[in-house]
């Protein structure tokens, strides 16, 4: 999937956290696609008119760009321009639990991108947050994606050990990848920007996502497993995987 992004070439729209910005942008670069951060209120809704795709991550939201997240969405979802959110933390805080509820209810979004404590916060099942990390819990991951993706009509993506992702009905569980990519601040966030990028370069979303979450362990499989180089060597296995001619 990533060598079908690179042929695409699209523009992503990230309207991401600032701890992330800088890896999510050249992670995009690396597999061809294109990214812009722009959260100006007054230039969101211009911004979008030009991209192919557009990632809301919450992860250091605030009043002013909730404003323009919900702009951009709304502008997203009168093009058909598929839309991916990526709920950061939403059991951290009321405030987040609250937005991201405004921000469902207000937009048709395409994918959530979510660990498995925000699936359990955005589902209301009982889960011990942790801050933006996954936390502690159990609930049954599938069947409540599941419920989720039915409830918002969309797809949803549950990374973790083990990924799953779901329409409402059908449901495939990835394995693979590396335990250090959780060590890594941004590995998730640049996920959630190249599912949307996948969005935007496939005629099948739940195949093409299928193919971006393997396509990604795979590359956290070809890279180091120390943490002061993990991050290098990762976003060279993104680029080598997009470049290989399928």
């Amino acid at each position: 999937m990533l060598s079908q992004i690179k042929k695409a070439a699209p523009l992503v729209h990230c309207m991401t956290n600032y701890v992330v910005a800088n890896f999510t942008a050249n992670g995009l670069l690396a597999i061809g696609a294109s990214p812009i951060m722009a959260d100006e209120v007054n230039e969101v809704s211009e911004i979008v008119s030009i991209a192919q795709a557009v990632l809301i991550n919450i992860g250091t939201v605030n009043d002013r760009t909730a404003k323009a997240m919900l702009l951009a969405g709304k502008k997203a979802n009168e093009l058909g321009i598929p839309i991916v959110l990526d709920p950061v933390g939403v059991g951290a805080t009321n405030y987040r639990k609250q937005l991201v509820q405004h921000l469902l209810k207000e937009i048709q979004f395409d994918l959530i991108r979510c660990n498995a404590g925000e699936l359990a916060a955005i589902a209301g099942e009982d889960w011990q947050s942790k801050g933006v990390d996954s936390g502690i819990g159990e609930i049954d991951i599938a069947r409540v994606a599941k419920r989720v993706a039915l409830q918002y009509k969309c797809l949803v993506v549950v990374t973790g050990e083990s990924d799953f992702v779901t329409d409402g009905h059908k449901g495939l569980h990835i394995a693979g990848g590396r335990e250090i990519a959780t060590r890594i601040t941004g590995t998730g966030c640049l996920l959630s920007a190249i599912c949307a990028a996948s969005l935007a370069s496939s005629a099948k979303p739940l195949e093409g996502l299928v193919t971006t979450l393997k396509d990604y362990k795979q590359a956290a499989e070809q890279s180091t497993e120390e943490v002061g180089i993990f991050a290098v060597q990762m976003m060279n296995a993104l680029q080598k995987l997009a470049e290989v001619k399928r």
